[in-house]
């Protein structure tokens, strides 16, 4: 019987983009299936965008050595890896992300989002930008329009928020089983031991 795992997740979490090879690659060995959640990680972010640096200066590091960690995490790992100024509220993409989910085609929209945020420094509150993401995880454009403007998947994205503050979790990514979590971007042997300490069969 296929186990699901909660992935509390957001599209401008470095880290969450930098997971998604792990998560394949545990999806592809275990049988086990992954939950998308949203989660709130910087929901004050007006849609116009605010500066990075805003965000990196609420850290006691330098701004630059930040930058360039990240960097090199992103070529660590081959993916691509934009120099972004500015970062934006998910808040929308989130929305349209439950639905791509619900159309079984979660997966190609998630990483779609990620690209465009983190390689080309897309504003993903943008409507343009949210339709563009839903034609390339071959959604279908009216749809997706709809769910945009007449917020349809609001709710659903409240209910992940809430279980997230529920369940006590404050970083992402974080997978849960339960009520047991595996909190921020672990090495895969941390991510596979969390699956069979949970009873989880290689596919």
């Amino acid at each position: 019987m296929t186990t699901q795992i909660e992935l509390y997740s957001d599209y401008i979490c470095p880290w969450c983009y930098f997971f998604t090879g792990r998560l394949e690659r545990l999806h592809n060995e275990f049988d086990l299936e992954f939950i998308w959640r949203s989660f709130p990680l910087h929901p004050e972010t007006p849609e116009e965008g605010q500066k990075l640096d805003i965000i990196y200066a609420r850290y006691p590091y330098p701004i630059e050595d930040m930058k360039e960690h990240l960097c090199r995490n992103a070529r660590a790992l081959d993916l691509p890896y934009g120099d972004r100024t500015m970062t934006y509220n998910s808040r929308l993409a989130q929305e349209l992300g439950l639905w791509a989910q619900d159309q079984q085609r979660g997966d190609a929209f998630h990483l779609a989002a990620f690209r465009a945020y983190f390689a080309s420094g897309k504003n993903l509150s943008d409507k343009t930008v949210l339709l563009e993401l839903a034609q390339q995880a071959e959604l279908d454009l009216g749809e997706a329009e709809r769910v945009v403007e007449e917020r349809t998947y609001s709710d659903a994205v409240d209910r992940d928020w809430q279980r997230a503050e529920d369940l006590g979790i404050t970083a992402v990514p974080t997978l849960v089983i339960g009520e047991d979590k595996l909190v921020g971007a672990q090495e895969y042997r941390s991510m596979a031991n969390f699956a069979r300490q949970h009873g989880i069969k290689k596919s």
